[in-house]
């Protein structure tokens, strides 16, 4: 099933809304992993201006893909996996951590709440 990952910052934990299907644009699941495959990182330019202006935190970007597998159980990362992070005060997506360069695509992305806080991996 294809959806749109996003942080959740009330729950903290991930939220997927569904794409497609009956329950095309709820939420159907929180989690805090989530394996996707063929995704695409999104992020609003009007959201992101919003938050640069109000100085406050909205929904405005996450990760749209097909569900590998969701769940609550910590799960262990492989060493391939190369972390990715997004600010929308430093720039308008998401990068590379390790070289800042953007990245708007991943065969495979893997997206896990350590300690509140959101980690992204791709592949």
């Amino acid at each position: 099933m294809k959806v749109f990952v996003y942080f959740n910052l009330h729950k903290k934990c991930f939220s997927l809304k569904a794409l497609e299907g009956p329950d095309k644009g709820r939420v159907i699941m929180h989690a805090t992993y989530v394996q996707l495959r063929d995704c695409t990182f999104k992020v609003s330019e009007a959201g992101r201006q919003r938050v640069i202006r109000e100085k406050k935190k909205n929904v405005h970007a996450g990760c749209v893909g097909t569900v590998l597998s969701a769940g609550t159980i910590q799960q262990v990362i492989p060493d391939y996996y190369i972390n990715v992070k997004y600010n929308p005060y430093m720039g308008a997506h998401f990068i590379y951590t390790d070289t800042q360069e953007p990245v708007y695509k991943a065969s495979l992305a893997f997206l896990q709440v350590k300690d509140k806080k959101a980690s992204i991996f791709v592949v």
